[in-house]
């Protein structure tokens, strides 16, 4: 076997079915892997061993993995953005619907009337008035983070309707490409939160966005507003959140992920948790974060990394090696002048930078020995440096 690949939880067929069995050793009993393919298991535990070149979550958050012990040892990490955001799309529709027509308390109250024989129709009639609610159409939805998931509930809704502003500082080119020209951009936050009648959160969960709805910001909404979030759990700052719906302020609040203190409340609808929870989804982010780890475990091609910087290039046939190391001016050079001092020929060559982190792919057209790529592994700042043998 070239490679060793250990699973966490449950992996989709259609993904797993990805790695070539004459290649790969693939399974949840795999010792000392190259490898990590995981869904929500935490990793923050798990002793990263020496072998390890690389996590694939088949998902797009990646709390349960301790992304700077991996930086540090050289670990590239992955996940599946957009896999999956079809799926999230339509539970965040089915919220907006829950938090505006009170289907579930509805459908709650029908069930208790089971002993009630024939006289059900009559109680339907004279009590259905208790569940009336708003339609979405014409109504404004917010939508904060215009990712791929955020760009599909915004494009979703002003299809039923509704009007739309979305906000999103940091949106990709390819999701503005995507975004419908009938959805308002804003500017500025404060235009969101003082307009909307429904927010939908798709945003990143980290110490900038934790607890990212505050007092304040809930202060900015209008009265009865809705607010959704299925995106990461800790967005929403909860004594805040209780406190206006205790008031009134705030009309339903519905989670895809629930906690203790807010359990029990009619204003509160959880979820558990079911926003990839589709057989489609989960083939997605499997077959997705399989090719990501074969192409950087056969190629050292590095697409949609948490932790590194996107760094593909074609192969030539021939050596390659990757070499991580920290963002240092000039240290390109060093390593390029390493190289010639070993009268080794550089064929092709990409730089590509992460914040402190810069990656290095080197094609060949002459071979290097094990003894010379553990002599630049020494040299100061670089954390990672592999060998890729010929394609051909």
């Amino acid at each position: 076997m070239d490679f060793s690949i250990r699973t966490f939880n449950k992996i989709s067929p259609t993904g797993l079915n990805r790695f070539d069995p004459s290649k790969y050793a693939v399974g949840e009993e795999v010792d000392n892997p190259d490898a990590i393919l995981v869904r929500s298991a935490s990793l923050h535990d798990y002793a990263i061993n020496g072998n390890l070149k690389a996590i694939a979550r088949a998902g797009a958050g990646v709390n349960n993995i301790p992304l700077d012990a991996c930086t540090a040892k050289g670990v590239v990490v992955f996940n599946t953005p957009g896999a999956n955001a079809n799926a999230v799309k339509e539970l965040v529709l089915s919220g907006l619907l829950l938090s505006s027509r009170k289907i579930y308390e509805g459908i709650h109250w029908v069930q208790s009337l089971r002993n009630s024989g024939e006289d059900i129709g009559k109680m339907v009639e004279k009590n259905k008035s208790s569940f009336a609610g708003p339609e979405l159409y014409g109504k404004t939805l917010g939508v904060i983070g215009l990712g791929a998931i955020g760009m599909l509930v915004a494009n979703a809704a002003e299809s039923l309707g509704m009007k739309v502003i979305g906000f999103d500082p940091y949106i990709s080119i390819n999701s503005a490409w995507q975004l419908s020209r009938y959805v308002q951009r804003a500017e500025k936050l404060e235009e969101v939160l003082s307009n909307a009648d429904y927010i939908s959160l798709h945003m990143p969960l980290n110490d900038k966005t934790n607890g990212f709805l505050d007092a304040e910001k809930i202060a900015l909404m209008k009265p009865g507003v809705s607010i959704l979030n299925f995106a990461r759990g800790g967005l929403v700052e909860r004594k805040s959140l209780l406190k206006n719906i205790e008031t009134g302020h705030i009309r339903y609040f519905v989670t895809d992920f629930p906690e203790a203190d807010l359990l029990g409340h009619d204003q509160v609808i959880t979820i558990p948790h079911l926003g990839a929870s589709t057989p489609e989804s989960e083939d997605n982010c499997a077959t997705m974060a399989a090719d990501q780890l074969m192409d950087y475990l056969e190629n050292g091609n590095i697409r949609n990394s948490v932790n590194f910087p996107t760094a593909t290039m074609p192969r030539n046939g021939g050596s390659r090696i990757i070499i991580g190391n920290k963002n240092i001016p000039g240290y390109v050079s060093k390593i390029t002048s390493r190289l010639a001092d070993q009268n080794i020929n550089i064929a092709d060559m990409l730089n590509q930078h992460h914040g402190d982190i810069a990656f290095n792919i080197i094609d060949l057209d002459s071979p290097i020995s094990h003894q010379e790529i553990s002599d630049i592994r020494q040299m100061e700042g670089i954390f990672l440096i592999r060998l890729i043998p010929p394609n051909n």
